[in-house]
């Protein structure tokens, strides 16, 4: 069993993971002994063991001589929310890996595509590890979903945007594995016997299912990958039916304004900016704001547009999202909780009921269950031939998804975890495989 400590990481680790998640990226060392650890970040005080994929910039300097500066992680959110001058903050960029409507976005005087971000990202990553990665280690896994988020996600394009990324911040020759056989790695050194195991990976925008068969042979554990499926529905889609049903109504959606002699709809895509709470900033730029700033002049029922404006203008777009979190995650204990959210002169409070919440998410957890049956297909194995279901990620405790695992497979083959690292041990310990191109998904020829 691996010794998954929390300490600074080894001095010369042989193998680098990196997992690089909508939400939260960890990167974990590992040894010549098998021992993996989290590389872990000194914050305000507190230790952290993942890193924020979110990224801010700003301006500094006098007058006409502006310097762009920028900062990631945590960090990041610090400085947004202090800003006291014009910042772009951008989070789970990931989601436009595989998109290719997506080119370039502007931001203050330069254009950054997605490989740009990243790139990006990941040098602020490498600044706050106080010299603990080298990043050109010649032994570094990097984690990637079965299926990007996105419709009609372009697998072939995303992973030449995480090469030139990695690329240019020094990683030559890594491995790309599926994020659930890292996981599906790091559980299977626990094994006793051959097994095969499912494992589930639920991150902030994608659902990954991987099948392994484990196999001990001459004192060694060896696997066998039979199957993989995904799709970018997880934490954040869910997130979302909280906001639309609870906090959205309350600031508007569904209300009317007057034009003429005529009573019309508050347009609908005012409120999809909802669905992370960074893309309000984004409204201050791109006309959104202005737009309802207008619309109340008009409106219905103005007090809750103003609410919805006040939101904006002040920045209170994390502190928001931050309780819709603890309300969802009230949700896996309570059948019913009380949302609750205050800021400035807003109050946003009501009940919810874990029967409602569940309706509200049953068209995603229907897909995810599709998807589920997929990987048994592409594995060609049964779900009676299923010998341990290993989930990860923290919506693997919402009860509707729990409930969906234990009626297929039965509660005594599931083995649950919140382990953040899970899966960045696993990409660690399988750079340490000395059959380890088995685990790799192939890369597109370089463009």
């Amino acid at each position: 069993m691996p010794d998954t400590s929390h300490s600074r990481g080894p001095t010369r680790p042989l193998s680098i993971g990196i997992d690089f998640g909508t939400s939260n990226t960890v990167v974990s060392f590992a040894d010549k002994d098998g021992r993996a650890e989290a590389l872990s970040f000194d914050h305000d005080g507190q230790t952290l063991h993942g890193y924020v994929t979110a990224l801010c910039f700003w301006d500094e300097g006098p007058g006409g001589s502006l310097t762009t500066r920028v900062e990631g992680g945590p960090w990041a959110i610090d400085q947004f929310l202090d800003a006291s001058s014009p910042l772009r903050f951008i989070q789970s960029f990931k989601t436009f890996a595989a998109n290719s409507t997506f080119q370039e976005t502007r931001i203050l005087r330069e254009r950054y595509r997605f490989e740009d971000l990243l790139a990006t990202f990941l040098r602020t990553l490498v600044r706050h590890s106080g010299g603990r990665l080298d990043l050109s280690s010649s032994n570094i896994v990097i984690g990637r979903p079965v299926t990007f988020a996105g419709r009609q996600p372009d697998d072939a394009l995303a992973m030449q945007r995480y090469r030139l990324a990695f690329e240019r911040v020094g990683v030559k020759n890594a491995s790309y594995v599926y994020e659930p056989v890292g996981a599906a790695f790091f559980y299977a050194r626990n094994l006793q016997r051959d097994s095969t195991v499912l494992v589930a990976d639920f991150g902030g925008g994608t659902s990954d299912f991987s099948v392994m068969r484990f196999e001990h042979v001459a004192g060694q554990l060896h696997a066998e990958p039979l199957g993989h499926a995904g799709i970018g529905i997880a934490g954040d889609a869910f997130d979302y039916c909280i906001v639309d049903r609870i906090v959205s109504p309350r600031l508007g959606k569904g209300g009317h304004f007057r034009s003429f002699d005529k009573e019309l709809s508050i347009p609908n895509h005012y409120y999809a900016n909802l669905a992370r709470w960074h893309q309000l900033a984004i409204m201050k730029s791109n006309g959104d704001l202005k737009g309802l700033q207008d619309l109340l002049k008009s409106a219905i029922e103005p007090e809750k547009l103003r609410k919805f404006i006040e939101i904006i203008e002040f920045d209170m777009g994390f502190a928001l999202y931050s309780a819709v979190s603890r309300t969802k995650i009230a949700l896996s204990s309570e059948d019913e909780t009380r949302f609750s959210f205050k800021g400035g002169d807003i109050a946003i409070e009501g009940k919810l009921r874990r029967e409602s919440f569940e309706r509200w998410i049953a068209p995603g957890v229907a897909k995810i269950a599709t998807t589920l049956d997929e990987a048994l297909r592409r594995a060609k194995v049964e779900g009676k031939a299923i010998d341990r279901v290993f989930l990860t990620g923290g919506t693997s405790f919402v009860p509707a998804i729990r409930k969906l695992f234990v009626e297929r497979f039965g509660e005594e083959r599931l083995v649950s975890t919140d382990q953040f690292e899970s899966i960045a041990h696993g990409l660690a310990l399988i750079g340490q495989d000395a059959h380890r191109e088995r685990w790799a998904v192939q890369l597109p020829a370089a463009a």
